[in-house]
C-alpha cells in the first residue's frame, strides 16, 4: 500500500511538471476575481473531538457563499492576494448558541494572504501554499482568524486564471467563531493591458507625379452624371429618370414620392411616408394606443374603461381574503370572494390583476415581506387552479413597506394586514 502511494505521488508531481512550461517573459499584473465557496464547521469540531480527522462533512451539508478577490505578484514566487468573503452561515446559533432572530445568518470578511507558489507565472499548472491574517462581523459580532491551506492554479493564455483552494482557518476569538475549513473554486482576469511593441513608421519616398495633358469633356456641373445640356436641373444633383432632377417629395415629409405609398399626405418614414395607423380608430395612434385593438379614450393609454361596478366587486372580495394566522395557507372562508374574482375575470378576458400582499411591522421586516410575497402567491395559485390564466395575474409581496393604517394601533395594524386586488387592463 505504501509503495501504490508513493508512486501516486510522484505520477502527479510529473504531471505537474509536465504542465508547468515556462513563460518566463509573463510576469501577472492585477488580477480581478470571483469565487464560489463552501464552509465546513463540523468537520473540524469533530476531529478535534475524535482525536483526529476520521471524515469530512458532505458537500449539501456545507454553507455556501462566494468572494471577490484581487491578485498581485510582489516576487518571483509570492503573490499578495486580497479577498472579500460573504458566508451564508448562522454564526450567532451555530457557532454561539445564540438563538435570536435579531441576528443576520452571515459572514462578511476581509482576507489579505500571502501565497507561495512552486513555478514562475508563466506556468499552466502551479500548486502554492497560503498564510494571511483576516476578519470580519459574524452575526452582528466581530472577529478573527489565521487562514493557511494550499492551491493550484490554472493559467489560460496569461489572462484568465483558475484558482483550487482548501483552507483551514484557525479562530482568534473563539467566543465569536469556530474553527472552520473553507473550500474554494474561482476564476479571475487579468484587467492589465500589455505593453505594445513601438510602432516603427518606414519612410516616405516621394513620389513624382504623372503629369497627363487634358482631354476635353463635357460639362456637368452638379457632377450627376448627366451633362448639363441634357440636365434640367445643372446645378442640383438628381437622376436620370427626373431628368437630372431630384426625386420629387410631393408632400414634403422627407420620403421622396418613389417610397412614399402616401405621396400626397405628409407621413414618416418608419410607415413609408404615411401617416401612423389608429388600428381601432378610436383616436389613438397605435404607438401611443396600449390596446391597439380595441377602442377606449386617450385618457386611459386608448384602452377601455374598466367598469366601476367590476372594480367596487373585486375590492369587496379582496377584503374577505383570510389566511391562517402566521402562515400564507388559505383559510376555506376565502373560496367564495375568490371564486366570485374568477367569474369576473372569465367574463372579461381583458382584465389583468395585480395581487398585491402586504403585513403590519410587527417581527422581522425580511420575514414579514416573504410572508406577504408567499400569501399573493397563494391567491395567484388559487385563481389559476379555477382556470385563470397566470400571465393575467402579477403577484408582488410588499411587506411591511406600504402601511394604510397606523402601526402604533390595533386598528391600525389590522388595516395593514392585508390583501389587495387592483385590477387593470394594461
Amino acid at each position: 500500500m505504501k509503495q501504490k502511494f508513493t508512486c501516486l505521488l510522484l505520477l502527479v508531481a510529473l504531471s505537474i511538471s509536465a504542465f508547468a512550461q515556462k513563460d518566463n517573459s509573463y510576469k501577472k499584473r492585477s488580477l480581478f476575481g470571483v469565487h464560489f465557496n463552501a464552509l465546513d464547521v463540523k468537520s473540524p469540531q469533530d476531529w478535534k473531538n475524535n482525536g483526529g480527522p476520521k471524515y469530512f462533512t458532505k458537500f449539501k451539508d456545507l454553507d455556501l457563499g462566494f468572494s471577490l478577490s484581487y491578485w498581485k505578484l510582489i516576487g518571483p514566487l509570492i503573490d499578495f492576494s486580497a479577498k472579500a468573503n460573504f458566508l451564508f452561515h448562522d454564526y450567532a446559533a451555530v457557532d454561539r448558541n445564540q438563538y435570536s432572530s435579531d441576528y443576520n445568518q452571515v459572514g462578511i470578511e476581509l482576507e489579505p494572504a500571502l501565497n507561495f507558489k512552486a513555478f514562475r507565472d508563466g506556468a499552466i499548472l502551479n500548486p502554492f501554499l497560503t498564510a494571511g491574517i483576516g476578519g470580519g462581523i459574524y452575526s452582528s459580532r466581530l472577529g478573527a482568524y489565521v487562514p493557511t491551506g494550499l492551491g493550484i492554479e490554472a493559467n489560460i493564455k496569461n489572462l484568465t486564471h483558475i484558482f483550487l483552494q482548501a483552507q483551514y482557518r484557525f479562530t482568534l476569538d473563539r467566543a465569536v467563531l469556530k474553527d472552520n475549513v473553507l473550500y474554494s473554486l474561482g476564476i479571475a482576469q487579468n484587467m492589465s493591458k500589455d505593453e505594445e511593441p513601438a510602432v516603427v513608421i518606414p519612410p516616405v519616398i516621394p513620389t513624382v507625379p504623372e503629369v497627363k495633358l487634358p482631354i476635353a469633356v463635357a460639362v456637368d456641373t452638379d457632377g450627376d452624371g448627366i451633362n448639363d445640356v441634357e440636365d434640367k436641373c445643372p446645378d442640383v444633383a438628381g437622376i436620370a429618370k427626373y431628368s437630372g432632377c431630384p426625386v420629387p417629395d410631393s408632400d414634403g415629409d422627407g420620403v421622396n414620392d418613389d417610397l412614399d405609398k402616401c405621396p400626397k399626405e405628409p407621413g414618416i418614414a418608419k410607415y413609408n411616408g404615411c401617416l401612423i395607423p389608429d388600428s381601432d380608430g378610436d383616436g389613438v395612434n397605435d404607438e401611443l394606443d396600449k390596446c391597439p385593438k380595441v377602442v377606449g379614450p386617450a385618457s386611459n393609454d386608448g384602452c377601455p374603461i374598466i367598469d366601476k361596478a367590476v372594480i367596487e366587486k373585486i375590492n369587496f372580495s379582496a377584503k374577505n381574503i383570510q389566511y391562517a394566522t402566521g402562515s400564507y395557507k388559505l383559510l376555506a372562508s376565502s373560496y367564495k370572494s375568490l371564486d366570485n374574482v374568477v367569474e369576473l375575470l372569465q367574463k372579461d378576458p381583458s382584465l389583468l390583476i395585480n395581487i398585491d400582499g402586504h403585513t403590519d411591522n410587527v417581527g422581522n421586516a425580511a420575514l414579514n415581506k416573504t410572508l406577504s410575497q408567499n400569501r399573493a402567491d397563494e391567491v395567484k395559485k388559487y385563481l389559476v387552479s379555477k382556470g385563470v390564466s397566470a400571465d393575467r395575474l402579477t403577484a408582488t409581496g410588499y411587506g411591511s413597506d406600504k402601511p394604510v393604517g397606523d402601526n402604533k394601533t390595533a386598528a391600525g395594524k389590522a388595516l395593514n394586514r392585508r390583501t389587495e386586488l387592483n385590477v387593470r387592463n394594461h
